[in-house]
């Protein structure tokens, strides 16, 4: 399989007994798959896109109507077809709920005119660099029309690094995707269904899926117990590391396509029977996340590569070149006068303080929100020499790069910038 351009984001936020997740692609194209509970009517999730610097949404998906999946449906169309760049178009499965919050959702469809479209398995997703496959629900719907059971369930593909997200299938559904798709099924990362629940993340999903970590959306003091006893036996007995938002707080995969780099918020127990270990954080606390460890995308079980946050000590690379030589010398995030024109004033400075030349072709450079910028093929940075990274576009040299990007990248208020390896290795988490 050919190597991708760029990396790939999955952010997990952190929502309390709820779930919403953020996709960000290499070319800075944005999937919101559910927006929270109505309980604080997409508050949580507005909050996270704002820090993060996402001005659009390309697709919004909608797993399933129920109002905890849903809650900020109509405030995050509303706010972004009124204060952002839009919202390209919705996907539902197709099966109406008789709450207001569904009918909030639907009146700001129609209010701001915003393609909504019924997916079923088979139909596919478009989304520029990766693959996203809708593998339900079938036609025609299963278990008498039940919304958990006819959950939109996604797989993205980047490289040879996958996600499954299941929604809030439970037992039926399941059954049917394990039949219908078998070892298709098999994934870097799956998200456990409805929220830990004992009826979902099934043990034969489980065996056909061989996920090397498995995220948990649910609240510490879930009214529900999630998530269950059941299912954390099951990860435990397969010996499979689960990231629960509860203790761990928001959640940030991010995949060059050979390995996926696992972030959070804050450090907490990832045995899954240790779980309820971890110090609870609420879904309203802000700061960044931390690296905590490197899972292989395929092969190898389910050990993570890496489990310890980045070293100070040097690794050297093949070749005798010192990937950890790089450094952010500077980094110019607010552009003088209007950054909208002024694109190529917003920059970070890096510089190899090494004794021998960096071979950085096929390097990123990413931001918190997932905008990622490739390192040309072939570029080369001398010992003791330093290249700018401008955000707008012009002529690359050995001494400036240009991204290319349309709009600001760095945060005026604070942001982090991520340089990673073409083999995977975080070279660089300076948060400013």
């Amino acid at each position: 399989m050919d190597t991708p351009n760029g990396t790939l984001s999955v952010h997990v936020i952190n929502v309390g007994q709820s779930a919403s997740i953020l996709v960000v692609g290499p070319d800075g194209e944005t999937m919101l798959i559910d927006t929270g509970h109505y309980y604080d009517d997409g508050e949580y999730v507005l909050s996270y896109l704002q820090e993060r610097g996402i001005t659009r949404l390309d697709h919004l998906v909608t797993t399933h109507n129920d109002a905890d999946h849903i809650g900020g449906n109509a405030a995050v169309i509303e706010y972004f077809e009124t204060e952002g760049d839009g919202v390209g178009a919705v996907y539902d499965p197709g099966i109406a709920a008789s709450t207001q919050t569904y009918q909030a959702y639907l009146d700001a469809v129609e209010q701001y005119d915003v393609t909504l479209y019924e997916v079923r398995a088979g139909d596919t997703l478009p989304f520029e660099g990766a693959n996203v496959s809708v593998l339900g629900p079938p036609e025609p719907y299963i278990d008498g029309e039940a919304r958990n059971e006819n959950s939109v369930i996604l797989k993205l593909a980047f490289g040879e690094s996958s996600f499954l997200l299941t929604g809030d299938a439970e037992e039926t559904q399941e059954e049917w995707l394990v039949e219908e798709y078998g070892e298709q099924l098999n994934v870097t990362v799956l998200k456990a269904g409805h929220h830990g629940s004992s009826s979902s993340t099934s043990p034969a999903l489980l065996d056909v899926a061989t996920p090397k970590v498995v995220p948990i959306s649910s609240a510490y003091d879930s009214q529900y117990g999630h998530p269950h006893e059941e299912v954390l036996q099951r990860l435990a007995e397969r010996d499979i590391p689960a990231y629960w938002t509860a203790t761990h707080g928001d959640l940030v995969f991010t995949t060059n396509g050979s390995a996926v780099t696992v972030a959070t918020q804050q450090s907490a127990p990832t045995a899954p029977l240790s779980l309820r270990d971890g110090t609870s954080i609420e879904p309203s606390a802000s700061g960044g996340v931390e690296r905590r460890a490197i899972f292989s995308a395929t092969g190898g079980g389910t050990a993570p590569i890496d489990s310890s946050p980045p070293e100070t000590t040097t690794t050297v690379a093949d070749g005798g070149t010192d990937p950890s030589a790089l450094i952010a010398a500077q980094i110019h995030a607010d552009a003088e006068g209007d950054e909208s024109s002024n694109l190529n004033d917003e920059y970070v400075v890096f510089e190899n303080t090494g004794e021998t030349a960096l071979d950085m072709g096929g390097w990123t450079v990413q931001d918190e929100s997932g905008k990622t910028y490739t390192v040309p093929d072939e570029f080369v940075l001398d010992a003791g020499a330093q290249v700018t990274l401008h955000t707008g576009s012009g002529s690359d040299t050995d001494r400036d790069l240009y991204w290319g990007y349309g709009s600001a990248v760095w945060n005026n208020g604070g942001d982090t910038v991520i340089v990673t390896t073409d083999t995977g290795e975080v070279v660089i988490e300076e948060t400013y």
